[in-house]
């Protein structure tokens, strides 16, 4: 038992930590793509194809009904996972990327104007960048972006001089991809706040790692995808204030977003129905309520205290390597260590990782801003999850110490 978790049972449920990788044991460090999924997820999924499967919403057979209420059962899995006020405010997407990309096509277009301000930080992943860019565009607006610093954090000072009175959005990574850092987003808020400036947090990183109440933090929209919160891939949330989502104007149009459709006009549905149009992911969003009820099962605060733990001992193991740049040191960070080595590129890394049934994710992670800050074409990245061990760690740091000799 560590931090409370019997790392040994959550590692049997999660079937392909078995697997041999070129005749090694597995060692998966590239949780921060996406996250393996525990058999609950797996089963959920089968199970529901092989006895429950029919359309949602339409239907009034029994297969129709069973399947209807497994994925609103899932919404509601969501809206107590993060302590939203309604069900009405979860709207399921495709992920976090689809979901910003809503935001700014429907809020952002009917309340942007030319010379009007949005306003990021330059850690942001790639999907909280190009909407914006894409935004700004079309409407005339300006992308206003917030500096970090040589560790990796945000510079609130300078963050907070750049509310304007031009400001309509902010949007911030909850927790960075790239460096791991945890963004000081209650502050953020609250100075947005004091603007009357929305605020929308990318959780895509964050949920996984930590307990997040949507009320509690008062942010305006949350996003975030299934695949990294050890549920299905092609599936996410979009947690919007009911009002917001209220006013806001519908994403895509199509079955299930209507009350009633004639030639002359079409009238919409109610939320969150209004922001899905056609049939949904249903299968994944079920799986999705699978993996809500098994983080439930162990405990985001116990699965916070033990990854802390993880991040600390690789950090300690990491510095100990002579000519290994840690990227991103932030104070407040989350389970994610990115790295250089002199003189060997990121994706030799991890190629020869790999030889030794290693997997971490090597490129610029969908930031190329980041690295671009930090003067470097790309890191290595092994990013941590619950079913990790300090064990596993042992076994990278032995594999990058074997690479620095084999590069000479």
């Amino acid at each position: 038992m560590t931090a409370g978790l019997d790392i040994n049972k959550i590692r049997a449920d999660f079937p392909i930590l078995a697997e041999l990788i070129r005749n090694k044991p597995l060692v998966y460090l590239d949780n921060a793509a996406s996250c393996q999924k525990p058999q609950a997820v797996i089963d959920s999924i089968v199970h529901l194809y092989s006895h429950d499967y029919a359309n949602v919403h339409r239907g009034v057979h029994t297969l129709s009904v069973r399947s209807t209420d497994k994925f609103e059962g899932a919404r509601t899995k969501v809206k107590d996972f993060i302590n939203a006020a309604s069900e009405k405010e979860i709207i399921f997407v495709r992920g976090a990327t689809e979901a910003i990309n809503l935001v700014a096509q429907t809020y952002g277009k009917a309340n942007l104007k030319a010379g009007d301000e949005i306003l990021i930080t330059a850690m942001e992943h790639h999907s909280n960048i190009v909407p914006w860019q894409m935004l700004c565009e079309q409407t005339g607006a300006i992308l206003k972006v917030a500096p970090i610093n040589l560790q990796g954090e945000l510079i609130y000072d300078e963050f907070e001089k750049l509310i304007s009175d031009k400001t309509r959005l902010v949007s911030v990574v909850h927790m960075s991809n790239a460096l791991g850092t945890i963004n000081p987003v209650e502050k953020i808020i609250a100075a947005a706040h004091a603007k009357n400036i929305p605020v929308m947090l990318d959780g895509a990183q964050a949920i996984p790692h930590m307990a997040v109440d949507v009320q509690e933090l008062d942010c305006d929209f949350y996003v975030f995808s299934g695949h990294k919160l050890y549920g299905p891939s092609g599936i996410g949330v979009l947690y919007g204030k009911q009002a917001l989502l209220e006013a806001m104007p519908p994403y895509q149009g199509g079955g299930d977003m209507i009350r009633k459709v004639t030639f002359e006009e079409t009238e919409y549905n109610v939320l969150p129905y209004k922001f899905e149009a056609g049939t949904p992911n249903i299968a994944d969003v079920v799986g999705l309520g699978a993996a809500i009820d098994y983080l439930n099962a162990i405990g985001m605060d116990k699965i916070a205290a033990y990854e802390a733990e993880l991040l600390d001992y690789a950090t300690e193991k990491a510095k100990q390597i002579k000519g290994l740049r840690i990227i991103g040191e932030a104070e407040h960070k989350g389970a994610i260590l990115s790295f250089t080595l002199d003189k060997i590129h990121p994706h030799d890394i991890g190629t020869m990782l790999d030889s030794l049934g290693i997997a971490v994710r090597a490129g610029h992670h969908c930031a190329m801003p980041v690295m671009d800050f930090f003067k470097v074409p790309a890191t290595a990245r092994a990013s941590f999850a619950m079913y990790n061990t300090k064990e596993e760690i042992d076994v990278l740091m032995k594999g990058i110490e074997s690479l620095i000799e084999v590069f000479g």
